[in-house]
């Protein structure tokens, strides 16, 4: 089957709205480690999919799942101990006041959830979040899903604020002038709501703004903002969706970058299983119990025996393979590559890093910051002809955006690094 055969294919069968990376899409086959393989054999660097956060069809994950699913899988309304030892696991990751969990299959479920349980136990219906943000697919997270989502063009319940971005900064400020900027701005969303009679409900976000670019927020703007929101009865949800599970090396969650900052409620997914679905939310156990008091939350397949034991499995390959680690010290070494790209090539803005999570701006001129989307298109268009796998993000969609498996090692990261060289070189000629 060749490729223009399976894209007609997918149209007739699955629409021509269905999403696709790439001009030329790729008919993948196989995975391992950091290496996608397509139908013709061609390996590829995968340096963007966060989702098999230790490595594609790594042999402890694969042989988990396998070992459970011959024994025995069903829902939650029996008893079993892979649930009680999973959320055990996985609640001492957080802070203390964070104690219990609840497990669902994606990560919109899991926000969606976590909607519902701010609503219920504020009384509130108002959510603030980001002019740039997606939190998910379900309808009511739609309504949060300002970058995208027409829900959220037509929603009363839903405040969008200026993503706290220290590049393109709010009237040329800096510093905590920025943050308060920034802050304020929340300030006005809780106000507003009070104007059209909404009662706050809370902020989600995502503690490392995915989304918007993986932005360097001013210091100081999020105990700032969590601040105005929960004098006014509002709650935090952290949308970790993206950032958890080590992802950002230093920490085993991206809120954690922010000293003493603790959520009330945080969501997470995709790396969770490791390509299995599941998901979940970890919050006070004040708003479990209330919530599971009137709410009766219940999942067919979330948190099932084979789900946890996949998600025990990837916890211990991540302490096992010290991933948070490497994620540190090879995150670090190719930032300071992409850095060194940046004294070349004019097309990069600027470089924004925390463990394997990168982002590279590209601007189509440095002094205005204006904005290249169609030299990114061209970019990452040229990496993946040359073996090389990673996409864009952003308002602008001007972010090269980068995330590969944690096991990605600085040999991977030279290669990334040359092939983006020649790619810069050539769509700047």
């Amino acid at each position: 089957m060749n490729t223009e055969f399976l894209l007609q294919r997918r149209f007739r069968l699955l629409g021509r709205g269905t999403p696709l990376f790439y001009q030329q899409p790729l008919h993948l086959v196989r995975g391992s480690g950091v290496w996608l393989y397509d139908a013709d054999g061609n390996r590829y660097l995968d340096a963007y999919n966060n989702v098999p956060v230790v490595g594609h069809c790594h042999p402890k994950v694969v042989a988990a799942l396998s070992e459970q699913a011959a024994r025995l899988n069903t829902h939650t309304r029996y008893l079993h101990n892979h649930i009680l030892d999973y959320a055990e696991r996985l609640t001492a990751t957080f802070a203390p006041s964070l104690s219990m969990a609840m497990f669902a299959c994606t990560g919109s479920e899991a926000n969606e959830i976590a909607l519902r349980m701010a609503r219920h136990c504020t009384g509130g219906m108002g959510m603030i979040v980001t002019d740039s943000a997606y939190h998910g697919n379900t309808t009511a997270v739609a309504e949060l899903g300002t970058a995208f989502m027409p829900e959220a063009a037509r929603t009363r319940h839903v405040r969008s604020i200026p993503a706290p971005d220290s590049y393109r900064a709010l009237s040329g400020l800096q510093g905590e002038a920025l943050a308060d900027a920034y802050a304020d701005r929340v300030a006005d969303a809780i106000a507003a709501f009070e104007a059209d009679g909404i009662r706050l409900a809370g902020m989600l976000l995502c503690p490392e703004f995915a989304n918007e670019g993986l932005l360097n927020a001013p210091p100081g703007f999020m105990a700032k903002a969590v601040e105005k929101v929960r004098a006014t009865g509002g709650l935090f949800i952290a949308d970790e969706v993206q950032g958890g599970f080590g992802r950002t090396g230093r920490h085993m969650w991206s809120h954690q970058w922010y000293d003493g900052l603790v959520p009330d409620i945080v969501t997470m997914g995709k790396p969770m299983g490791n390509g299995h679905p599941v998901s979940g939310v970890v919050a006070r156990a004040d708003l479990i119990e209330e919530f599971g008091r009137v709410a009766r939350y219940f999942n067919t397949f979330g948190g099932n025996p084979v789900s946890c034991a996949v998600g025990m499995s990837v916890l211990d390959v991540l302490e096992e393979e010290a991933l948070l680690d490497n994620a540190t010290r090879v995150g670090a070494y190719l930032a300071a590559g992409l850095r060194e790209l940046q004294q070349h090539h004019e097309l990069i803005g600027e470089v924004r890093q925390k463990g394997l999570f990168l982002a590279v701006e590209l601007v189509g001129d440095r002094a205005s910051r204006a904005p290249a989307p169609e030299k990114t298109l061209q970019v990452i268009n040229w990496l993946r002809e040359h073996g090389v796998l990673i996409s864009k993000t952003g308002p602008h969609g001007t972010v090269l955006k980068i995330r590969p498996p944690l096991p990605f090692a600085t040999g991977h990261a030279d290669l990334l690094l040359d092939k983006l060289d020649q790619a810069l070189a050539t769509v700047q000629a």
